[in-house]
């Protein structure tokens, strides 16, 4: 007999085979990491899941579980990060809302939120409303590569004419004009992450049809100076090494129809010893701002490799002590 605590065993029914073993993941991969982060018995025989323990456990694990199919039947590979990405909306109640009100199609990939954080920043950045949209948190955490699969979303569906991309080029103390090469060739070295974004959404055909027609176009923040861009949609990446000053600079290039991202990690600025991280003071000054939306992720919303979470409490937590 079940104790107080617990519950008879809730079975739920997946009649489709190839999503249900991809639910369950090789070796049940998948299922022993939800009994092991839930404190339950699961069970998966025959297209059917047999989830006992603890009343609020088993109502969890059967959400994760329910979730985790839906994604299968999508065509979504179950991988550990998104059994982490099911539990973490399971964890904090924050409801689930339909994947087709907070999904984006970018290129070859169909972009859904992996936790509560990134599918609040996510409503943000498709919201009307919000002209500024502020992602700020710690790196694995999807601010630059979300705000960038929403650009190419946005550039497909031909309702912006160009897309720019803009960062600090802090390493080479905004002197690249030393370096050998055009100007293209200068910035590559800064760009990589931008560049792997561009990849997974447009793959390398698309990506560079798109750059030679100029529709994506990127540059050190220096280069934008005087410039002011109408229906066009602006990431700032790496915000957290613009000075005040070039925050201030590039927040006012937006022009008619123009939509601006600005993305960085306000504990992670690399400017010199006594000088104001632009980003800190932004989010400072602008969080009430009509039209600006502020989104902040921790380190519970890394959707990397999990050991990365882990790093980035370790530091945050010596910091603290110090």
């Amino acid at each position: 007999m079940p104790t107080i605590n617990q519950i008879e065993p809730v079975v739920l029914k997946f009649p489709d085979a190839i999503a249900f073993r991809n639910l369950c993941g090789i070796h049940h991969r998948n299922i022993t990491q939800i009994e092991q982060i839930l404190s339950v018995k699961i069970h998966a025989p025959g297209g059917q899941v047999v989830i006992e323990g603890g009343r609020n456990s088993v109502s969890r694990a059967g959400q994760v579980v329910e979730r985790l199919y839906v994604r299968a039947l999508a065509g979504e590979t179950i991988t550990d990060g998104e059994v982490r990405a099911a539990l973490a909306f399971v964890e904090t109640g924050t409801r689930i809302v339909k994947q087709d009100q907070i999904s984006f199609g970018a290129g070859r990939k169909k972009i859904v939120a992996r936790n509560p954080a990134q599918q609040k920043y996510m409503h943000a950045l498709k919201d009307p409303d919000f002209d500024l949209v502020f992602g700020a948190g710690p790196a694995g955490t999807g601010k630059t590569f979300l705000a960038i699969a929403y650009g190419v979303s946005l550039l497909l569906a031909k309702r912006v004419k160009q897309m720019v991309v803009a960062r600090p080029a802090l390493e080479a103390g905004e002197r690249i004009g030393f370096l050998p090469g055009d100007l293209e060739e200068k910035v590559d070295p800064y760009m990589m992450p931008i560049w792997d974004a561009f990849y997974q959404t447009l793959g390398v055909e698309q990506l560079n049809r798109m750059r030679e027609q100029e529709k994506i176009q990127i540059a050190p923040l220096a280069f934008m100076r005087g410039r002011t861009f109408s229906d066009a949609y602006i990431v700032l990446d790496e915000a957290q090494n613009a000075t005040i000053g070039q925050m201030q600079m590039v927040l006012t290039r937006l022009g008619d129809g123009g939509t601006m991202v600005v993305a960085g990690d306000p504990d992670q600025s690399d400017l010199p010893s006594g000088i104001t991280s632009g980003l800190s003071h932004a989010l400072g000054i602008l969080e009430n701002v009509e039209g600006v939306s502020c989104n902040r992720f921790t380190a519970n919303d890394v959707v990397r490799h999990p050991l990365v979470a882990r790093i980035i409490k370790a530091y945050d937590e010596d910091k603290a002590i110090r």
